[in-house]
């Protein structure tokens, strides 16, 4: 597709250093391999395995643990965490693939598809960090439709009940990750079970939420194009717009999709990929102070492949 060769071309182009933390799985082994070929960035694997043709360590053996060790004691010793523990908790491929980019020796990580969801994104956030003014780490899938359009549809991977700020915060996000990576500009549908008042707002607490969360983005990102509420059809269909948002300058062109909850979300993306053709490419996280990314614990190569670029082209932007 042709968004997936731009994504692949300006990850090819910046040639970012990224380090995959779970280096003794096959499907990683063979992503990391083809990137290679491929000349689509610099990898490094984590784990036991020596990979012809790629840079592989072995955190229990590398001469930088002692300083990962240490540096992970000074970052989590408020916690109670011991030199001991630290080097402990360093040893671990996850864990010392986050380290390397804290510390500047990888531009960006991946796992996931061996590690936990939690594990991973609770491993990014402790280490990496948020990025400078971020208040809200959250989650995207970049949906390519059958037509070829790319949208994002957020959060569906991370946040279960977002607050007015947090919707807020994904949004504004969210716009800023698909202009990033696809160079269009953002255009907001705030999702629901209604649209512009069809239900009233004291129907449901989620409608109270979005309208505050609507309030926040026209002062926090007042040039934005970003409305709601909407009902799906009212954000994707024109004809469907026309008559049910008269006016509105995001209506039946929206290409954002910002869900109230992550089970809307989560059942939303899986819907559109498996009946309706689209690819799901994440989920893919925003908000962090370097890139850092979840696989399925079900990936293929081919999964793992994508997400190097797309994990190397945010890289290249950040």
């Amino acid at each position: 597709m042709a968004t997936l060769d731009d994504i692949a071309a300006a990850c090819k182009s910046a040639q970012p250093h990224l380090v995959l933390s779970e280096g003794d799985d096959p499907r990683v082994i063979e992503a990391a391999v083809r990137a290679t070929e491929d000349g689509l960035a610099r990898i490094t694997l984590l784990g036991s395995t020596d990979v012809p043709g790629v840079t592989c360590i072995d955190p229990v053996a590398s001469d930088k643990l002692d300083a990962y060790a240490q540096a992970f004691f000074d970052l989590r010793k408020h916690k109670g965490v011991s030199i001991e523990a630290a080097r402990k908790a360093v040893e671990a491929p996850l864990t010392y693939a986050a380290m390397m980019v804290r510390m500047g020796d990888a531009d960006c990580t991946i796992g996931g598809a061996v590690e936990t969801t939690s594990n991973v994104v609770r491993t990014a956030l402790q280490i990496i960090g948020k990025a400078p003014g971020v208040d809200t780490v959250s989650s995207y899938f970049l949906m390519l439709l059958p037509d070829g359009r790319p949208v994002i549809f957020a959060d569906c991977g991370l946040i279960l009940q977002p607050t007015a700020p947090e919707l807020a915060a994904i949004a504004i996000a969210s716009a800023g990750s698909l202009t990033a990576l696809t160079g269009l500009d953002p255009k907001v549908a705030m999702l629901s079970f209604s649209t512009k008042g069809s239900v009233p707002q004291g129907a449901h607490e989620s409608l109270g939420r979005i309208a505050e969360a609507m309030e926040i983005i026209r002062t926090r990102a007042p040039d934005l194009p970003v409305d709601g509420e909407f009902q799906f059809d009212a954000a994707f269909v024109p004809a469907t717009a026309a008559r049910k948002a008269p006016g509105s300058p995001v209506a039946g062109e929206a290409n954002i999709f910002v869900f109230p909850s992550l089970s809307a979300g989560n059942i939303g993306y899986k819907i559109a990929e498996r009946i309706g053709g689209a690819t799901a490419l994440g989920p893919i996280l925003q908000g962090l102070a370097k890139p850092a990314n979840d696989l399925s614990r079900g990936c293929s190569a081919e999964d793992v492949y994508q997400m190097i670029a797309i994990t190397g082209a945010q890289a290249a932007k950040s």
